[in-house]
């Protein structure tokens, strides 16, 4: 079963027409549906008989019989998709609603009830030998299609437990990290902030971090931080158990350290993310650090607080951007790519695909959910007309794209690993953010969104693997102990200044920030996927500008090849290799590329 692809930071009334919300009938009409219904008793018998006439049997199967049990397996993972995107999705429009909560737990515990008897089928996998498996492969040419699922499964041959072990995982996965998943979201969700005498929600209160008045950004930030400061105990209990329950999963099972998990999931290299991670933390002083002291200079600043981070620049307009006008800056920016782009975003627009407004109890952020290959993805937003909300939309509807294209690949082969899952994303915020430059009416306008890129640049990059880091040191740290609220505090505090620069000063309560970063709950490690996809997407870009004839139906082509490839395949017809250290270097020169021209622009 797929999980949304999450954005990076969210952003939280005003006109902005008419914003659409979900129809999620697609998937079903209501939650007492007789298709539901059926589809749950369908589910509870297919995974019984799987079991019946597979467990113990897989290694005396020929190649036609493992690939009729691969196609009733996918069959299996369709069917428990949707119900679960359906309740998923339900509960992310309204995560304080108990009624859906519990929908979501129900189903939840129905589908790991009935599924429990799968559990073999990995595990009896990869007691096949190589050989064997090989030999099947190589006789048929429909389960030779499936080989990099098969090479996925054998990567974790190594770190598999006892078969009763397994069982017992899955079984209790309800009460484990799901469960505190839930708590965490439900929390954020309910939490209150009180704006002048008005109480909104976390979106409407981070939205304030980049409005033009300073001491509404002040406002904004220490409310926040009364508020973080207030439940930090429960955001540390959450970090403490989840943390631990990974470091007990992972000594019993010998993953070699707390990331190997997310990059076998990632299916990339330990060597490469290393190479990314050292590349950009050896650039922050060219990037975030020289960035944030022109900022800084703009101004009129001799410090930067935090609540300024985010700050538009002086001559920024304090223009909202309404729905309508956002729809058609991407959907333009799209088109001129490649018409067939476009074609593809436009059903999002028009048959409820998303949900866009800020409303009580709705989930914070953004993310595009892939739900099954049979019906469509789904993107959620938190729109509130700022420039960066277009900009998101562009890339959600990126992600839209590119599980639409991915989806022919079916269920099992569809699934893109977080490290490309962010290519079509921000490739399609740089379409926007080019057409935008491109038809700038001024000098003043353009260096508004050159800096605005650049911003939204370090957000991705710089300040995803300090987030990284931030993650490594919590897990190091807590396999040494419980750890206090304190203590996070001042891990998450040993990254921000090496990572935003000298120039910041950083206001009591700050310390606390971390407690609201979904990833680190969701998605352990998951962070670094951004950082990953930008500086591809900028390596990627400078590959169409330099060679644009035929690029379109290269980048197609990849989109539509899901996760059936290693992202050195990928990447080889464009003459790219991430393994390559220097290959990141590229994507990070771009960024400092355009902060050149900014202070060229600053005379």
């Amino acid at each position: 079963m797929k999980t949304p692809v999450f954005d990076a930071e969210p952003t939280g009334a005003r006109d902005l027409g008419d914003l659409p919300d979900w129809d999620l009938s697609d998937l079903y009409a209501t939650t007492d549906a007789p298709e539901l219904a059926r589809d749950m008793g369908w589910l509870e018998e297919a995974c019984r008989s799987f079991a019946d006439d597979y467990e113990g049997k897989l290694a005396g199967l020929d190649a036609a019989g493992l690939l009729e049990a691969v196609q009733r397996y996918e069959a299996i993972d369709l069917i428990a998709g949707r119900i679960m995107s359906f309740a998923g999705l339900r509960y992310y429009q309204k995560t304080t609603d108990p009624e859906r909560a519990k929908f979501l737990s129900d189903c939840q515990d129905r589908i790991t009830t009935h599924t429990t008897p799968l559990v073999f089928w990995t595990l009896e996998f990869n007691r096949m030998e190589d050989a064997h498996i090989d030999g099947l492969v190589g006789a048929d040419a429909g389960l030779a299609r499936f080989k990099p699922i098969f090479d996925r499964i054998r990567k974790m041959k190594p770190y598999q437990l006892s078969d009763e072990l397994e069982k017992f995982l899955h079984d209790q996965s309800v009460v484990g990290a799901s469960a505190w998943n839930k708590l965490f979201d439900e929390t954020i969700a309910g939490l209150e902030f009180e704006i002048d005498g008005e109480v909104q929600g976390i979106e409407a209160t981070l939205n304030l971090l980049s409005e033009q008045d300073r001491a509404a950004r002040e406002k904004g930030a220490r409310e926040l931080a009364r508020v973080f400061g207030d439940n930090v105990g429960l955001f540390a209990r959450v970090h403490n158990t989840l943390s631990k329950e990974k470091e007990i999963e992972d000594r019993w099972r010998g993953m070699e350290t707390p990331q190997t998990g997310r990059h076998l999931a990632n299916d990339v290299e330990p060597q490469v993310v290393e190479a990314l991670r050292n590349a950009v933390v050896a650039a922050y002083p060219r990037l975030s650090h020289r960035y944030y002291a022109l900022k800084a200079r703009w101004l009129g600043l001799d410090r930067m607080q935090v609540w300024d981070r985010n700050a538009p620049l002086p001559m920024e307009s304090d223009r909202i951007v309404g729905w309508d006008e956002a729809k058609t800056t991407v959907m333009s920016a799209y088109a001129g790519f490649d018409p067939r782009m476009a074609d593809l975003a436009a059903p999002f627009f028009d048959k409820g695909w998303i949900d866009a407004g800020v409303k009580p109890g709705k989930a914070p952020g953004a993310f595009a959910h892939p739900t099954v290959t049979n019906v469509h993805p789904y993107v959620m937003l938190n729109y509130l007309g700022k420039p960066r909300d277009v900009m998101t939309l562009a890339h959600e509807l990126g992600h839209g794209v590119h599980q639409v294209l991915a989806a022919e690949q079916g269920e099992l082969l569809s699934s893109t690993p977080l490290t490309l899952a962010e290519t079509a994303s921000v490739f399609g915020e740089m379409l926007t953010f080019r057409k935008l430059l491109a038809e700038a009416p001024s000098e003043a306008e353009r260096k508004v969104l050159l800096a605005g890129k650049v911003e939204d640049m370090i957000n991705t990059v710089v300040r995803q693997i300090a987030f990284y880091d931030f993650e490594c040191k919590l897990h190091a740290a807590r396999r040494g102990g419980e750890l206090t609220p304190d203590d996070i505090n001042a891990l998450w505090m040993s990254v921000q200044g090496e990572s935003l620069g000298p120039v910041f000063d950083f206001m009591e309560g700050y310390e606390t920030f971390w407690a609201y970063i979904p990833h680190f709950v969701h998605s352990p490690f998951y962070v670094y996927a951004y950082a990953f996809g930008d500086g591809l997407v900028n390596a990627l870009y400078a590959a169409y500008e330099a060679a644009p004839e035929g690029f379109q139906d290269k980048y197609f082509e990849m989109l539509k090849a899901g996760g059936s490839k290693h992202h050195s395949e990928l990447l080889a017809p464009f003459g790219l290799n991430a393994a390559d250290p220097a290959f990141w270097d590229k994507g990070l020169s771009m960024i400092e590329t355009m902060i050149d021209d900014l202070e060229a622009m600053d005379g």
